[in-house]
């Protein structure tokens, strides 16, 4: 009889990882949906992940920033034309024909009160880059999806970039990362617009534990640096008004640099969000998630201080 029920277990746990889930997207506003969707829904790709397949969006969208006024009719109509996809009025609806949730607002101010919808229907869900406009949202996003035990992660696809993956070594001393740092008008956290991405680079390379950040702004760009609890230290330098990617990783023995040919993709992070989506274990944890949110807004306050050093809140 043990034998039978651990065959049975097993029987189940392969069931579900290999059963077919219904994904729906809140925010049509960004590019991402329609790159995510080529790769989830179309099994003729050489990209495609099976697993889980987009199956309803709801449009959403923010009327007081450019980026998304004008791409949130445009993505919704490719998503219902060429993937067949339905759009759907409400997020209640949406949430009534979904295993689980991709959050895909680009705004970030948004996040929250959607959030609180999923959490409502009890769907896991993945919040894309950012996670909120403001620490205190984000912090209220996790306090909400704990209580009622709703799995959710948030990460940017650099996270698992060759460049970075092939800079992970031992004895990691301190680490240099750079890339884009426009910044958004509204009341985002500045940083957490486009200068996410260089920071979450920072953050694989690194992992949590910073206890201060440094910022000096130019019109060119920025230079973070934070201090960790262990002595390292990890610097970000952000470029206006774009770049491209890199980042430096400094041993007791040696430096590394990245290889500046590296393409970027969604796949490897797609990868993740499947997996997540089938077994609910985090690839980044929500704390770490949590911590790069107050990396940046002691980044804010230490700018605002004039580059004074201040404490993560």
């Amino acid at each position: 009889m043990p034998l039978l029920r651990t065959l049975f277990a097993a029987a189940v746990a392969s069931a579900a990882l290999t059963a077919q889930i219904k994904l729906g997207i809140v925010g049509t506003d960004t590019s991402h949906v329609i790159a995510f969707t080529k790769v989830l829904n179309d099994p003729t790709s050489k990209d495609y992940i099976p697993g889980v397949k987009i199956v309803a969006a709801y449009k959403g969208g923010s009327s007081d920033i450019e980026s998304s006024r004008t791409r949130v009719d445009k993505y919704a109509a490719e998503l219902e034309k060429d993937w067949k996809i339905e759009i759907v009025p409400d997020i209640d609806t949406l949430c009534q024909k979904v295993d689980a949730v991709l959050l895909e607002s680009v705004d970030g101010r948004k996040h929250l009160e959607q959030a609180k919808v999923i959490i409502k229907h009890k769907k896991p869900m993945f919040i894309d880059k950012p996670l909120a406009a403001t620490l205190e949202d984000a912090r209220e996003i996790a306090k909400l999806a704990k209580a009622a035990g709703v799995p959710w992660f948030t990460a940017s696809s650099l996270r698992w970039n060759s460049m970075v993956e092939t800079l992970k070594v031992p004895n990691t001393n301190a680490v240099f990362t750079w890339g884009p740092g426009p910044v958004d008008k509204s009341h985002h956290l500045d940083l957490a617009w486009y200068g996410i991405h260089p920071i979450e680079m920072l953050y694989a390379l690194m992992g949590p534990g910073c206890q201060e950040v440094t910022r000096f702004e130019t019109e060119s760009g920025d230079i973070i640096t934070g201090k960790w609890k262990d002595g390292r230290t990890g610097t970000v330098r952000t470029n206006r008004p774009y770049s491209n990617y890199g980042a430096v990783v400094f041993t007791k023995d040696k430096i590394l640099q990245s290889d500046p040919n590296a393409k970027t993709s969604y796949n490897l992070m797609l990868k993740e969000i499947v997996n997540f989506f089938q077994t609910h274990k985090l690839p980044v944890s929500n704390d770490e998630s949590l911590e790069v949110f107050s990396f940046m807004d002691a980044a804010l306050r230490s700018k605002q201080a004039g580059g004074k050093p201040m404490p993560l809140r």
